[in-house]
């Protein structure tokens, strides 16, 4: 044989020998020290971020404030507002409804809520934002007296009474809905006769032991201590001031005994305890929760990116994965979930940080990339 024939030979058993020997993991340890070095880039960040693998957490660390007045920090069990990513409890609601046979998912809206000025609507379209119906909090904010508390009853009189026009047929298209929500609620109460918050502890906080989750009225938060307050930074005052001490956001008051679309408070060891019970038939059958996963389909036949009560997606290493975001004056939050593989993010932010959706994608990438191994 020609030497240059023995060298190419030789090239290829040395390729083949590396090719087959175990790829060496980094263990999680490193995946720590990247996810801080996230954070150390961004030191003005405030709230809890947890990461888990197969419900063990791998990550789990508080950074900034709980009050910034006193400058008291976070701690890992703090409770947070999740805004919309109450969102998929509401859903997981009448999910839980359907089974118990209270209603079903295309039944008519008019069935549950007679008098509003929409046909055709169906508690699906409400589910995967397909309903194509108005703003309720624009109405409310347009006609309500601001000195009183509106509640789910209040919203509805007053979508019947200047009934705004629909934005689209049910589903010529997506669009995300508080509106929908907020009926969804309403529809849970008239089915089961039961006040939402009370269906909410009942079929979901209580059996999931959820200690720290719960609708609570402003005044019950001001109670608790560990309770992370909003914050949102005055360029002008180079300081965090409290969201609640900014008159535009008074609707969080005057709005304050909405239900559906928001208004749970949790932390994060609690959402992942809610995480664990999705790879389970603990609340629903697996077969029920597989529609909260599954996209609506649209009048031209094309799919939303939208379930019930999560967005959808997919990761090119990790396979399915659902998510949801809430967005509340001086909070940000989020909980990713990476079904196939087993992999969960949460993030609880309390001073509306700005790079919220960078740090989000760059955890996502660090969580995607990472070779994992137990130490």
């Amino acid at each position: 044989m020609k030497p240059a024939n023995v060298l190419v030979l030789l090239f290829f058993l040395v390729m083949m020998f590396f090719s087959c020997m175990p790829v060496k993991k980094e263990g999680i340890a490193v995946l720590r020290a990247k996810i801080d070095s996230t954070f150390l880039e961004t030191p003005d960040f405030s709230g809890v971020v947890l990461v888990a693998d197969r419900g063990k957490v791998v990550f789990h660390k508080a950074f900034g404030m709980r009050d910034f007045e006193l400058q008291t920090p976070l701690d890992t069990g703090d409770i947070f507002e999740l805004a919309s990513v109450s969102k998929q409890f509401t859903a997981m609601i009448i999910m839980q409804l359907e089974e118990q046979g209270l209603l079903a998912f295309d039944d008519s809206l008019s069935t549950f809520i007679p008098g509003l000025p929409y046909a055709g609507i169906t508690v699906r379209h409400l589910l995967n934002h397909t309903s194509g119906l108005p703003d309720y909090q624009s109405v409310m904010d347009q006609h309500w007296d601001k000195t009183a508390i509106a509640g789910n009853e209040d919203n509805i009189a007053y979508l019947i009474r200047y009934h705004p026009p629909r934005l689209f047929l049910p589903r010529e298209r997506y669009e995300y809905s508080n509106t929908g929500y907020m009926l969804l609620a309403s529809i849970a109460e008239r089915t089961s006769g039961e006040d939402f918050i009370s269906l909410c502890r009942k079929l979901i906080f209580s059996p999931l032991n959820l200690r720290d989750t719960d609708i609570r009225t402003n005044e019950r938060k001001r109670e608790i201590p560990n309770f992370a307050r909003g914050y949102i930074f005055v360029p002008g005052k180079e300081k965090y001031v409290r969201a609640d001490s900014f008159p535009e956001f008074n609707y969080t008051i005057w709005l304050g005994d909405r239900k559906g679309p928001g208004r749970i408070s949790s932390t994060a060891s609690d959402l992942l305890k809610w995480d664990r019970a999705l790879y389970s038939p603990s609340l629903v059958k697996q077969s029920t929760l597989q529609k909260a996963f599954t996209p609506a389909t649209l009048l031209d036949g094309s799919l939303s990116n939208y379930g019930f009560g999560w967005t959808l997606g997919s990761d090119d290493r990790l396979g399915k994965v659902v998510w949801h975001t809430g967005d509340n004056p001086g909070y940000k939050t989020e909980i990713v979930r990476y079904i196939d593989a087993d992999k969960t993010i949460i993030l609880l932010n309390n001073n509306a940080h700005q790079r919220k959706a960078e740090i989000m994608s760059a955890l996502k990438h660090i969580v995607s990339h990472h070779a994992w191994q137990e130490e």
